[in-house]
């Protein structure tokens, strides 16, 4: 058996070959954009020998069980089943015959993926980009730079004597706050949403699930057909949503019921910190190994000026074990001359504490105890945003997403709020410590 490309998937893989270096497939959900991304990609592989390839997902061992289990093997056996490549079970790569590679990842595994961006590559897929923050995306890019010839048939074919470089994406649509829309819809550089230089470079197509009925059960619709608005324009309509219903924060400024303008985080927006009296770093744990497992630890720095506004400095969030979360926590403590390091106690009761302190004694350290939920806790400091007293010194994307996915009745991002979860805790601290949980572990 071999596959037989639907109409959009032929639309797709056009797409995919045209001179637009970087392309997204963005759309419902069971819609086959992973396997046309793929497909596309081992074709590369066999038109340019020694070439390499990386597939990208933000967590490992999803791409292991997604990509690596899953959609690469049926790609090879329904579209190349003449082609034999060996699978590297050790490292997670694919080797074809004529020496090209195509390599498995998650941008969680920090050992993993310091090895792999060791190497150059000419074809980077990132796989359902919603998920990836948008630092771990640009870290990736710098190893888009291999130089690879082409196939002598592929060179007299094309009239090129070199693979282009190419960089994949797919998504199901977050909202447009995400560095996806920005970069593909906006076309502008994603966090300080500078013009980008060449927005020919970047190119999207929506394909939904009804582009591939013919691959999918007729039930499979009426599972699509019971979800709420929101999810459907997402999961089947492939759209991003223009902003989420009743979230705390927006980037842009917004009408307060009685017509009062409540500024955004773009208006509140700054270049410098002023001079501060307080700084603190903030962490949220997770309860994560650093096996790619968990949710991040999210770690914030923010401080307090001498106008009695708060400033957030840095969002210094990581995957890690706790042994590099502490120590990670300790260098920023160190690097802003921070008054204390604030935790959360979670997961054990003392683990930040005694994470923080087996990185450092000497850090000062505060225990934070949440009784409350996570949105009870945001709101009052989303007022304090709406009254203009809480600037951003610089862009923080990834931070700034989860904000903007957090509503009153909780969040609804993707993953868990570690960023936002670690800046409540941080400006609470600062402007708001009577009476909202704080507990001094050192006095």
């Amino acid at each position: 058996m071999t596959a037989v490309l639907t109409p959009k998937q032929l639309e797709a893989n056009r797409l995919l070959g045209s001179p637009a270096r970087n392309i997204m497939l963005r759309g419902g959900s069971r819609s086959g954009k992973t396997f046309i991304l793929i497909r596309a990609i081992i074709q590369r592989a066999i038109n340019a020998p020694g070439s390499r390839h990386a597939i990208f997902r933000f967590r490992f061992n999803h791409a292991k069980t997604s990509v690596w289990s899953d959609t690469l093997p049926k790609v090879l056996d329904l579209c190349f089943p003449a082609l034999r490549v060996r699978f590297d079970k050790t490292d997670f790569f694919v080797e074809l015959p004529n020496g090209s590679q195509i390599w498995i990842a998650g941008l969680d595994d920090k050992e993993r993926v310091e090895k792999i961006l060791g190497q150059e590559y000419a074809t980077l897929y990132f796989n359902e980009s919603s998920q990836i923050p948008w630092g771990s995306v640009e870290t990736a890019m710098s190893r888009l730079a291999q130089k690879c010839t082409l196939a002598p048939e592929i060179a007299r074919a094309t009239g090129r004597a070199f693979l282009a470089l190419k960089a994949y994406f797919d998504c199901n649509p977050p909202s447009k706050l995400h560095w996806s829309f920005q970069m593909f819809r906006a076309k502008v550089k994603p966090g300080t949403k500078e013009a980008l230089p060449n927005p020919a470079d970047y190119a999207e197509m929506l394909v939904n699930p009804a582009d591939n009925a013919e691959n999918l059960p007729p039930e499979y619709f009426d599972v699509l057909a019971s979800m709420s608005a929101a999810k459907r324009l997402r999961f089947e309509q492939g759209e991003w949503a223009s902003e989420v219903n009743g979230a705390l924060w927006a980037l842009e400024d917004r009408k307060a019921p009685d017509g009062k303008r409540m500024p955004g985080i773009d208006s509140l927006r700054v270049v410098a910190a002023p001079e501060l009296q307080r700084i603190v770093v903030s962490v949220d744990p997770s309860g994560t190994r650093g096996d790619g497992a968990g949710d991040d630890i999210g770690i914030v720095v923010a401080g307090k000026g001498m106008d009695g506004a708060a400033y957030i400095l840095e969002d210094a969030t990581c995957q890690m074990s706790p042994e590099g979360w502490g120590r990670r926590a300790v260098e920023r403590y160190d690097h802003y001359r921070a008054d204390r390091i604030i935790g959360e106690r979670n997961f054990g009761g003392d683990m930040v504490r005694f994470t923080v302190a087996t990185a450092d004694r000497r850090a000062a350290f505060r225990e934070v105890v949440a009784s409350r939920g996570k949105a009870i806790r945001a709101e009052p400091i989303s007022a304090l945003y709406e009254q203009g007293k809480v600037h951003h010194v610089g862009s923080f994307p990834d931070l700034e997403d989860q904000m903007c996915n957090f509503t009153a009745s909780g969040f609804v991002g993707e993953g868990s709020p570690d960023r936002a979860d670690a800046m409540v805790w941080a400006l609470t601290d600062l402007m708001l410590t009577d009476g909202y949980d704080l507990v001094s572990a050192t006095g």
